[in-house]
């Protein structure tokens, strides 16, 4: 079983970070959050899990239970949030153009490929380059930084304003810009990308403003390889009845572009390689509830999971009051 790290408070408010892995789960000796450990690894040259190792593990914990408790939080976060920056790319998994497609359809004669399903088949072209080369880019969106982040257990809340809140069970690689500019991936998180769906099919230039929306994390941060192929389960409860529920599929296997791709078409952007900076980018997916004709309501519940993360990520929704007109004021 691969390392895994999460972040922890006690009720005393005192933060700690859990390693874990077949040997089972305890505290990093001197550690309270995960970005603080992987600075000292890149600095002291070493892999994040070679400093776990260096720094040992002393008391036990079941991670489940801490979950189960409220106390874990999103496995990675600054401490200041504008230094967190949520970033992804679109259309990457075999199959995902599907469900785009079959949202713009009605924008194009049938005889013609809407730019949706353009992208997707020069993703499939080009998106898995042979090593050293430079693959096709693909499609990218801001999403917020670290003010929009919300950990496993959290409310996920769309502005008064969204027209839906849907989920987009996913992988999210999490990196840390080293002091010299060089982004380091220190691990990967299940994700709920979130997203307002019905904004984006009005118009397909409105994904910018459908982007703009929350995302959680799950518990654990996977250290070590990524794995090329993972297979999970989304799900939505409503009144403690699951309404929906379908398998997604993601890592490389799955996906029409590398993720090195992927990453070099991120981190490529100098504003980007800001040292001491976190990037949780969303690596994207092919399986939404609403593809399937369901409209989400507050209250419901997003469940999703997915070996190896051995801790799903369960998010209900909500919605905040629409503030009306936003105005400016002249200094």
């Amino acid at each position: 079983m691969a390392l895994r790290l999460m972040q922890f408070k006690g009720s005393d408010g005192v933060r700690r970070v859990i390693a874990a892995d077949e040997a089972g789960a305890g505290f990093v000796r001197g550690a309270t959050d995960v970005r603080s450990l992987a600075l000292q690894a890149i600095e002291a040259g070493q892999s994040l899990a070679e400093a776990v190792a260096a720094a040992g593990r002393e008391g036990e914990v079941d991670p489940a239970e801490a979950l189960a408790a409220g106390q874990l939080l999103a496995p990675i976060d600054h401490p200041d949030g504008a230094h967190l920056v949520l970033t992804g790319t679109g259309l990457t998994h075999l199959g995902s153009a599907e469900g785009r497609d079959k949202m713009h359809r009605d924008a194009a004669a049938a005889e013609h490929k809407t730019d949706s399903m353009r992208m997707f088949l020069e993703g499939v072209e080009g998106g898995k380059p042979d090593e050293g080369a430079i693959g096709q880019q693909p499609e990218w969106f801001y999403k917020g930084n670290g003010h929009h982040l919300v950990g496993p257990g959290d409310t996920l809340q769309m502005p008064g304003f969204a027209q839906d809140g849907g989920e987009e069970p996913e992988l999210a690689g999490i990196y840390l810009i080293g002091p010299d500019g060089t982004p380091w991936r220190i691990g990967l998180a299940l994700a709920n990308e979130f997203s307002d769906h019905v904004t984006e099919r009005h118009n397909y230039l409105w994904l910018a403003h459908s982007k703009l929306r929350q995302a959680a994390l799950g518990p654990e941060l996977l250290v070590g390889a990524a794995p090329s192929d993972v297979r999970g389960t989304s799900r939505i409860v409503r009144d403690g009845a699951t309404i929906w529920e379908k398998p997604f599929l993601s890592g490389e296997t799955n996906m029409s572009h590398t993720l090195g791709n992927l990453e070099h078409h991120h981190f490529k952007y100098g504003l980007f390689r800001q040292p001491g900076d976190v990037h949780v980018h969303f690596f994207g997916t092919a399986t939404l509830s609403f593809s399937d004709g369901v409209k989400t309501e507050v209250g419901d519940t997003f469940e999703i999971e997915a070996a190896p993360f051995t801790l799903p990520l369960r998010n209900p929704l909500a919605q905040g009051d629409d503030t009306g007109l936003t105005t400016v004021k002249t200094l």
